[in-house]
């Protein structure tokens, strides 16, 4: 259902032009974090919200490089989605908490999500939770789009080649 969801906003281009908006450090020493990106509610770009996948029953954890979904409350996910920094598995399902439903994992870049947890931050945020946590430039997303799958494809010949 997860990844479906996601896929839907990726298949429509939803998140073209959208951005990263979010970057919360946890611990002492910051090593831990995530990063949050997607739509922030645009209501002309959603979708219904989607039912809730613990990673209790998807078997999936948030380790350094998982993906989960943003949400205010279980069930209510849409577009919004954060990228874990480090291992938080206090993001996982226990038997007192749902959790957030992680779906997907970055494979490549996460150079670049590191460097977003250490980005500039505003005071203003839409809620006192996040004070401190938006950053003061949002990153822009050019796209989104699916990675090719199947073997690569051949490079074309060139003069240099023959």
């Amino acid at each position: 259902v997860t990844t479906a969801n996601f896929l839907a906003y990726v298949d429509a281009r939803r998140f073209d032009g959208s951005t990263f908006y979010r970057a919360m450090k946890i611990g002492d020493n910051g090593e831990y974090g995530l990063v949050q990106g997607g739509l922030r509610g645009n209501p002309y770009k959603l979708y219904k919200a989607i039912a809730h996948e613990a990673t209790s029953a998807t078997g999936l954890s948030h380790v350094d490089g998982a993906i989960s979904m943003a949400r205010a409350e279980p069930g209510s996910a849409t577009a919004d989605f954060f990228i874990v920094v480090g291992n938080l598995t206090s993001l996982d399902a226990s038997d007192s908490d749902p959790g957030y439903a992680a779906f997907g994992r970055v494979v490549a870049g996460m150079e670049t999500v590191r460097a977003m947890l250490d980005l500039p931050r505003s005071d203003v945020a839409p809620v006192e939770a996040m004070k401190g946590q938006m950053l003061a430039e949002p990153v822009r997303i050019l796209s989104v789009r699916r990675a090719a799958t199947g073997p690569a494809p051949s490079a074309p010949a060139t003069d240099a080649h023959r």
